[in-house]
């Protein structure tokens, strides 16, 4: 199955971006093995300032066609790592071609687009920056794999 982050803005170079590739890098290592091909992080602009309705336009063109849609918002459901990474099991294992995490800017996510998700994941009641979004999830879903692969990066 392979793991896509569809994400507003682009990342400059700096400590988000080297996290982000460090933990995409251990995943793929890390997956291989369990199903879990590749993960892809595609980054958009909307250049035009259209606001989260234009956003949402541009993360639903992004989207892998018939992909399992996640959306990371404040009022999704909250999951222990073990939780998620049961959850990604069951979404490869039902045959899931692609699973796609929507992060979006700094208003959120377009109420359409969230009522098209599969599934709502939230990080806590907080609001976090979306580009701390990114590396915490490029970070969970790492963790994922290797609860997966019984590793032992994940200790409770």
């Amino acid at each position: 199955m392979r793991v896509h982050i569809c994400a507003m803005g682009r990342l400059k170079s700096g400590p988000e971006k080297a996290l982000i590739d460090d933990y995409v890098q251990r995943f793929e290592r890390t997956g291989r093995g369990l199903g879990l091909t590749a993960l892809t992080i595609h980054e958009l602009d909307d250049r035009k300032g259209g606001g989260m309705e234009a956003e949402a336009a541009l993360l639903e063109r992004a989207l892998p066609k018939g992909c399992v849609l996640v959306c990371l918002d404040e009022r999704g459901k909250l999951e222990t790592s073990p939780q998620f990474a049961e959850r990604l099991a069951g979404w490869r294992d039902a045959g899931s071609q692609d699973v796609a995490f929507v992060i979006g800017g700094a208003d959120g996510i377009a109420p359409g687009l969230r009522a098209k998700a599969d599934f709502s994941l939230s990080f806590g009641k907080m609001v976090w920056p979306h580009m701390l979004v990114r590396v915490m999830l490029s970070e969970q879903l790492y963790r994922a794999a290797s609860i997966l692969a019984g590793a032992p990066y994940h200790r409770t």
